[in-house]
């Protein structure tokens, strides 16, 4: 299969099944995955705790391989990649927005992003990225002096700066209050709608479906329902 053309889908997954061991126990994470996802939409992952939302995001990202199937993202053959190349796939491709903000204590909220600068060879666009999410005053700060929703917005900016062509993010409000997550989330509908990226975003909130061009409803390792979402921003959302 040929999924580098213009035009192509985001992610492809053909038969894709995770498998885990646990003791005598083989834990059926995913079951037989069959997925396109477009390119430049913002796809929502959604079902209850074990469903196998976050293993797809991270089989998609490169952090994991699949037991059996096949794995496309963006042109790129996932499944039968050395470490080293999904290394560079994940440094150059994948922007990731995690539950919790995994920021450098010892850094400060821009030096956070001009770390990942320097990684993928500069863009310049830290100074931009960290005022783009109103953290401009606050460059300075460590991340013990910022609230959960600024940390989280750092994290947001810090995904942005190198510029990839897919975005993932799991839970990202998970560790915020409701008004502060509503914020976050419409941060991160707007920025990745303006820079034209593909976006999967898990959550077992069903209120924040709303916000995805597709949603896509996981339960016991399968795809119960893909359907088209409201694309709406979070802003606009009761919940």
């Amino acid at each position: 299969m040929v999924v580098s053309q213009a035009g192509a889908p985001a992610v492809v997954a053909r038969d894709v099944c995770k498998e885990y061991p646990l003791g005598d126990v083989t834990v059926h994470a995913l079951r037989g995955i069959n997925l396109d996802l477009p390119t430049g939409k913002f796809v929502v992952l959604l079902g209850p705790s074990g469903s196998g939302k976050t293993t797809l995001l991270n089989l998609a990202g490169g952090l994991d391989v699949p037991s059996r199937g096949e794995l496309y993202a963006l042109g790129e053959r996932l499944t039968d990649m050395s470490q080293k190349q999904l290394t560079h796939y994940r440094r150059e491709l994948v922007g990731f927005v995690f539950q919790m903000f995994n920021l450098v204590p010892t850094l400060t909220a821009l030096e956070n992003l001009l770390l990942i600068e320097q990684l993928v060879g500069g863009s310049g666009l830290s100074e931009k990225l960290l005022a783009d999410v109103g953290l401009a005053p606050q460059r300075d700060h460590l991340p013990a002096q910022l609230s959960g929703g600024e940390q989280q917005r750092v994290a947001i900016a810090r995904a942005l700066v190198k510029r990839p062509k897919l975005l993932l993010a799991d839970e990202p409000t998970g560790a915020l209050d409701a008004k502060t997550g509503q914020d976050v989330l419409s941060l991160l509908w707007r920025e990745t709608r303006e820079r034209g990226m593909t976006v999967l975003m898990v959550t077992h909130n069903s209120a924040f479906a709303q916000m995805g061009d597709i949603v896509v409803r996981l339960r016991d390792g399968v795809i119960a329902e893909v359907e088209p979402g409201e694309a709406r921003d979070p802003h606009e959302i009761e919940v």
